[in-house]
């Protein structure tokens, strides 16, 4: 199995991005999936378009992708995408849609193929806080994952796919009081346990085993 992980750069000031940093820290495999990092910019096109041509070069299985939700205080793998843009900052290229259809002839949402229930669950198992989300934003985020279910659909009919927000880094917090962060290291163990739950999940429906 191939994996595809994406991570954005930074964005809004800020001088890093939590996803992107833990993404380059992932092991190369994880329960004998290949594991391929790949940065994506903080642009609402260009994300997209960057990891579909990622996908025609490395035909994953699955594609990942990583973000940073500031606010959240666990590591949230993303339900559902909706068909919506609705900026409240501008983008790495100065973009500030609001409220405007992602594809104007696409569904209202996307489900992920990721079990992402299992996926909290493995989190848990090895300490790190997790929960399932069912809003993935309307900013960048939630477009790319948007974007790379509307490329499954209409070229990639094998890939699962799906999105994970991850918290702050403590260091993007010191000026802002209250914030909750989350430390590297716990990043990187969370994506890592939540990956092999993902690659045992798949591989249960793929085998016709019960993955409940």
């Amino acid at each position: 199995m191939k994996i595809l992980v994406t991570g954005f750069d930074p964005f809004n000031g800020e001088s890093t991005n939590p996803s992107i940093e833990a993404v380059k820290r992932l092991p190369d495999t994880i329960a004998d999936a290949e594991i391929v990092k790949v940065t994506v910019p903080t642009i609402f096109v260009r994300s997209a378009a960057l990891v579909r041509q990622a996908i025609l070069d490395e035909q994953p299985d699955v594609v990942l992708s990583i973000g940073q939700a500031g606010g959240r205080s666990a590591i949230t793998p993303e339900l559902v995408a909706i068909n919506l843009n609705d900026a409240r900052v501008t983008d790495n290229a100065g973009l500030q849609p609001v409220d405007e259809p992602i594809q104007p002839e696409g569904p209202t949402a996307y489900f992920t193929q990721l079990p992402v229930k299992e996926m909290v669950d493995a989190m848990h198992e090895v300490g790190v806080p997790a929960a399932v989300s069912t809003t993935a934003g309307t900013f960048v985020c939630n477009h790319l994952m948007y974007q790379v279910q509307y490329q499954r659909a209409k070229e990639f009919p094998w890939l699962a796919a799906g999105f994970m927000h991850i918290p702050y880094l403590p260091s993007q917090v010191i000026d802002k009081p209250g914030m909750p962060s989350m430390a590297l290291s716990e990043v990187v163990r969370g994506i890592t346990a939540a990956i092999t739950a993902l690659v045992k999940g798949i591989n249960a429906v793929d085998d016709g085993s019960p993955n409940d």
